[in-house]
């Protein structure tokens, strides 16, 4: 419910009781103005012809009289035993009277207690209800905020998934054993009790627990390892016990458990001590995976990024027994999720699919579907009917450097200077063999890059020499060579360039083993990011002289790398002078324009 519809649902009944009560402010303003007489007055008044209206009954008589300035005034008085009285009030001239029937006793009960009754229930409505509710929220602490998926919602299948055909696969038995459990335990095998999915951010894990569900067609039950935890003590344990309470009543069943490790992680890593909440939460968990037997239908689903610092006692066999790497898809699998993505895009019948799969090495599923969803904008934007070539092809680049932005003044000289750095790496890119193909040189300003060369490999590669990664470290020192060359000076727009091959340059000595003073020695785990609750108390395993010779050899292998740029720059003046000169004027050269060229150089 939106907080504003809320707020004013909560405010309604105020408004109301307070209109209320200027009613009957004004109803009791109106009674208080009478005037009491005592009846001998009554009688004198009435006797001096100033009595104009009475309204009488057993115990109070009412009226209106006028004084002797003509001023009118309401007026009561208990009345005396006076049979006289209706005479008199003929023969002094009252233009009206008449009589009112005597008040019940309910009547009085109400207009005496009535203020009572009035304060009593708005305090029950506003005060007591309120407490009570709150009482059952605090109660509801220990319940799962796991959402269920109802019947309504959408239900995805393995057809809503692609590029991660060796997982589906793994999880096909899972799906089996949902819909029959019979088939695995007459044999006396046992379905694993939880299923971990790992893999970089993006790749489907999230979808593919879901799709897990819906083949099986069981309920499905989600929620984020932050969920569980609160500020209050023991309500994390209290809601793990409650969700796996839920699921094995609606067995056959899935729960999945997104970002496992925020409550996974290691226990006892020297942060929170014993007694974290953390901690007492992973402890129900290790206790409910023990607890349930596979016999009960109930399948365990967790997904994380860092399975790395997760708990040992989550992944043995018997919690987690089985481990599926989500990896990010190659060739064919992109093309598959372009499909997928491009099932609700009107595409120009021109466009092939596998042109921009070839093109986007590197990306996952969430990068393939903000591709698709970004072409599908820039075409409307147009006004076009079809999605065309051309916006995903732009897509890409508004997913790799970011937007145009076409506001922004640069200068000639920096555009110059912008159009030298470019030209340095597309060539030293072209020069240089084993090098990915550049598919297109730009210096319109994207994100936060004033230009950028864009590198598209052939097909995908999971292996890369030693000789390749050298190139690539000329390639991207090549754009501040240039400007060196040229102006002899440098600028900032080599940072990202030096921070990047920096990078190479330093896993190249402590994780690939490629140099040659120090040898085939790993100094760092690979792809392993520092958790400060293990690594806290671990020094670097190497001694100082050992870092100095690293930081030696980085720096050796950058220098040579640099000398190596700048020399083929010198060889090839004219054809960066050529390429320069083409940006400048043109803003964009393909791969096409590049190739000719090179070809006429």
């Amino acid at each position: 419910m939106n907080p504003l519809t809320r707020n004013l649902k909560q405010l309604i009944p105020w408004i109301l009781a307070l209109f209320l009560l200027v009613a009957l402010f004004q109803s009791l303003k109106e009674m208080g103005g009478e005037e009491d007489l005592p009846y001998s007055a009554f009688k004198q008044r009435l006797k001096a012809k100033q009595i104009s209206e009475v309204t009488m009954r057993p115990d109070l008589i009412r009226g209106q009289f006028k004084d002797e300035k003509g001023n009118s005034h309401r007026f009561r008085t208990i009345p005396l035993p006076d049979p006289n009285l209706v005479s008199e009030l003929e023969s002094n001239q009252v233009k009206h009277f008449q009589g009112e029937p005597d008040r019940s006793w309910v009547t009085a009960v109400l207009i005496n207690v009535g203020w009572v009754i009035l304060f009593i229930g708005l305090w029950w409505v506003f005060v007591i209800r309120q407490v009570q509710v709150g009482g059952k929220q605090a109660l509801a602490f220990g319940r799962s905020r796991s959402k269920l998926q109802s019947a309504k919602t959408k239900k995805y299948t393995f057809a809503d998934v692609a590029g991660c055909d060796e997982a589906k696969e793994e999880l096909q038995e899972i799906i089996e054993f949902l819909k029959d459990p019979q088939k695995f335990q007459r044999l006396g095998g046992k379905i694993p009790k939880g299923v971990l999915l790992y893999g970089l951010p993006g790749t489907g894990k999230t979808l593919l627990a879901r799709a897990v569900a819906g083949e099986a067609g069981v309920p499905f039950f989600s929620s984020s390892g932050s969920e569980f935890v609160e500020m209050f003590v023991g309500v994390g344990a209290a809601r793990v016990r409650d969700l796996f309470e839920q699921a094995k009543k609606s067995a056959p069943a899935v729960i999945f458990v997104d970002e496992l490790d925020a409550v996974g992680r290691h226990r006892f890593a020297g942060i929170g001590g014993g007694h974290d909440e953390r901690e007492q939460t992973l402890n129900q968990i290790l206790v409910e995976l023990d607890g349930f037997e596979t016999k009960e239908g109930v399948i365990f689903i967790g997904a994380t990024n860092r399975p790395d610092v997760l708990d040992p006692a989550l992944l043995r066999p018997g919690r987690f027994d089985r481990h599926i790497n989500v990896s990010s898809p190659d060739i064919k699998g992109r093309e598959a999720i372009l499909k997928v993505h491009a099932r609700g895009v009107k595409l120009s019948p021109e466009v092939d699919l596998s042109v921009i799969a070839r093109r986007t090495p590197g990306f996952v599923g969430a990068d393939l579907a903000n591709l698709v969803n970004e072409a599908a904008l820039l075409a409307a934007r147009r006004n076009k009917p079809h999605v065309e070539l051309h916006e995903l092809e732009e897509a890409i680049d508004r997913v790799i450097a970011g937007p145009q932005r076409k506001s922004r003044m640069i200068q000639d000289r920096e555009k110059k200077v912008i159009a030298y750095h470019e030209s340095g790496h597309t060539l030293v890119a072209k020069l240089l063999p084993n090098t990915d193909p550049v598919h297109k040189v730009t210096i319109i300003p994207r994100g936060p890059a004033l230009g950028f060369t864009l590198q598209l490999p052939t097909e995908d590669r999971y292996l890369t020499s030693r000789q390749e990664i050298l190139n690539r470290l000329c390639v991207l020192l090549g754009g501040r060579c240039a400007e060196e060359f040229v102006f002899q000076e440098v600028t900032t727009g080599a940072c990202d360039d030096l921070s990047k091959a920096t990078t190479f340059a330093q896993k190249m000595v402590t994780e690939f083993g490629m140099s040659e003073r120090l040898g085939p020695i790993a100094f760092r785990k690979a792809n392993e990011e520092i958790f400060l609750g293990r690594d806290i108390s671990r020094g670097p395993g190497y001694s100082e002289s050992t870092a100095q010779a690293i930081d030696e050899e980085v720096k050796r292998i950058m220098g040579e790398c640099q000398e190596r740029a700048r020399e083929l720059l010198k060889k090839n003046k004219k054809v960066l002078d050529v390429l320069a000169e083409r940006l400048i004027e043109k803003e964009l050269i393909e791969a096409e324009e590049l190739n000719a060229i090179f070809a006429g150089a």
